[in-house]
C-alpha cells in the first residue's frame, strides 16, 4: 500500500512537471492589463483630429491635393485575410511620402471575422483557437508594418465587424481572438486597437473591460454612424473605459468628397488616439561628421556617425544632457541618438515630431491618482482611470507604494506610481525607460 502511495505521488509530481513546462509563456495568459516589450527604438504617435479611410491607398498626387480638406489622418489596410481592396500605391516609399506631408497613419488589419456572421468558413473564427488565431494575426501585422516603415510604438488596429450580438459562444471567440491579438502585439512592441461596430464588439469589449479572462486593447474605434464627432457618451461604453486618448470613432459611413479637384468615396473619422510610429526624414547640418550615440548625452558610446548633409530619420525627440548648447535629442529609427543642434528641426522640440514616450495601462486599480511630484506627499494633479494609457517619459526613486519606490513621469509632467501601471518590472526600473 505504501509502495503505491510512493509511485502515485511521483507520477503525480511528473505530471506536474510536464504539464508546467508545456504551458505557454506567461506573457500569453490573458489579464486585463498586459505589459509591453518596447524597443529602444519604440515611441508612441498621438493624433487628435479627423481622419478617413478608403479602401485601397490614394496616389501621393491624391494625398498631396486633399491636404486642403480638414482630414490629418488615413486608414489604410495593411493586410489580412479579408482585405478586399488591391493596394497598388501602399508600400514604404508612399509611407515616407505622405509622412513629409505631414499625414497621420491610421494601421487596419482585416482579419479574421466573428464565427456567427455568414462568411465562408476559411475567413471566420475557430471558437476553439482563436487566441492563437489572433496571435498569429498579429505576428503576421506586424510583418506587413514593418515592410511599410511602420516602427515599434505604432497601434495597430484589427478590424471586427458587426455580427450578431445573441450568441454567447461568438461573443467569447471574438473576446478571445482579440485577447491574443493584444498579447501578441505587446509581446513585439506594438499596441493594439481594435476597430468594431458600437453594437456588438464595442458592447462586448466594454463588458469585459475589468475581466482577467481577456486581455484588455489598448484603444478603440467605434463605428457609430450617428453623424456626431463626440468621442463620448457611446451607448453601451462607459465613458471612463479607453478615456485617455484611446478613443476613434466612425461617425459617417461610405460618401463621396471632393477636395483639390479630386473625389474620393470614403468613410469619416474623429481620432484622439495613439496611431502609427513613422520616422520622419531631416538633413544632418554639421560640417564634420554627426556622432549617434547609444543615449542621450555626449558621454556616452558613440555608435555611428552620419555625414553632413546626408539624411536621418527621425522618430522623436527627448530631453538628455546638454550638447552643443541644447538638451533636446533626437532618436532616430536606429535606435541612436544625435543632439538636435546639427539637425535641421527648427532648433527645439518640431511640433511634427513625438516626444518620446512609452505608454502602459494602468492595473491594480479604477482610478490612480496622478501626483505633482514622484510620492504621495506631493499635491494632486488629476488622475486616470483603469485600463487608461499613461505615457511615460523617465523613472526616479520616490516614496514607497507597497513595496515600490519606482515613480514614473509623465509627458503631461505628472507622475505616477510604478506599482499601479503593467510595466515590464512590477518592482523595479524597466527597460527602455530612462532614468529622471
Amino acid at each position: 500500500m505504501n509502495g503505491r502511495r510512493v509511485v502515485a505521488r511521483v507520477a503525480f509530481v511528473l505530471i506536474f512537471i510536464v504539464t508546467v513546462a508545456l504551458l505557454p509563456p506567461p506573457y500569453l495568459f490573458a489579464k486585463p492589463a498586459t505589459s509591453v516589450d518596447y524597443p529602444e527604438r519604440a515611441t508612441v504617435t498621438h493624433f487628435s483630429g479627423l481622419a478617413f479611410d478608403t479602401c485601397s491607398a490614394p496616389s501621393l498626387s491624391t494625398m498631396r491635393k486633399w491636404r486642403s480638406s480638414r482630414y490629418r489622418a488615413i486608414g489604410i489596410y495593411i493586410g489580412g485575410v479579408t482585405r478586399a481592396c488591391s493596394q497598388r500605391h501602399l508600400n514604404k516609399n508612399w509611407v515616407r511620402g505622405v509622412t513629409a506631408m505631414r499625414w497621420r497613419l491610421v494601421p487596419v488589419y482585416t482579419g479574421k471575422q466573428a464565427p456567427c456572421r455568414n462568411h465562408a468558413k476559411k475567413y471566420l473564427i475557430k471558437p476553439k483557437k482563436a487566441r492563437a488565431q489572433g496571435r498569429r494575426a498579429a505576428k503576421h501585422a506586424v510583418k506587413r508594418s514593418a515592410r511599410l516603415g511602420l516602427l515599434p510604438g505604432s497601434a495597430l488596429y484589427l478590424d471586427i465587424e458587426s455580427y450578431p450580438t445573441s450568441r454567447n459562444r461568438c461573443r467569447k471567440a471574438v473576446l478571445r481572438y482579440i485577447s491574443g491579438w493584444t498579447t501578441a502585439l505587446h509581446k513585439r512592441g506594438y499596441l493594439s486597437g481594435v476597430y468594431v461596430a458600437g453594437g456588438s464588439g464595442g458592447i462586448h469589449l466594454a463588458g469585459a473591460h475589468g475581466s482577467r479572462a481577456f486581455a484588455r486593447p489598448d484603444a478603440i474605434w467605434v463605428a457609430q454612424w450617428d453623424g456626431s464627432k463626440k468621442l463620448f457618451t457611446m451607448p453601451g461604453i462607459s465613458d471612463r473605459y479607453w478615456s485617455h486618448g484611446q478613443r476613434g470613432k466612425q461617425f459617417r459611413g461610405p460618401h463621396r468628397e471632393k477636395h483639390g479637384g479630386v473625389a474620393m468615396t470614403i468613410d469619416s473619422n474623429r481620432f484622439r488616439a495613439p496611431v502609427a510610429t513613422v520616422a520622419r526624414q531631416f538633413r544632418v547640418t554639421s560640417s564634420v561628421p554627426l556622432k549617434g550615440r547609444n543615449h542621450p548625452t555626449k558621454k556616452s558610446a558613440i555608435i555611428t556617425t552620419y555625414r553632413p548633409g546626408s539624411t536621418v530619420g527621425v522618430v522623436c525627440q527627448r530631453r538628455g544632457a546638454k550638447a552643443a548648447g541644447t538638451r533636446v535629442w533626437n532618436l532616430l529609427a536606429n535606435g541612436t541618438y544625435v543632439t538636435n543642434r546639427f539637425v535641421n528641426t527648427g532648433g527645439g522640440f518640431h511640433k511634427g515630431l513625438p516626444r518620446c514616450a512609452y505608454p502602459y495601462q494602468v492595473a491594480r486599480t479604477d482610478r490612480l491618482n496622478k501626483r505633482a511630484g514622484p510620492g504621495t506627499r506631493h499635491a494632486l494633479a488629476g488622475v486616470v482611470y483603469g485600463g487608461g494609457l499613461a505615457k511615460v517619459v523617465c523613472q526616479r526613486r520616490g516614496s514607497n507604494v507597497f513595496g515600490d519606490r519606482v515613480w514614473n513621469k509623465l509627458a503631461s509632467g505628472t507622475w505616477v506610481s510604478d506599482y499601479y501601471l503593467a510595466t515590464p518590472s512590477r518592482r523595479g526600473f524597466s527597460k527602455p525607460i530612462r532614468r529622471c
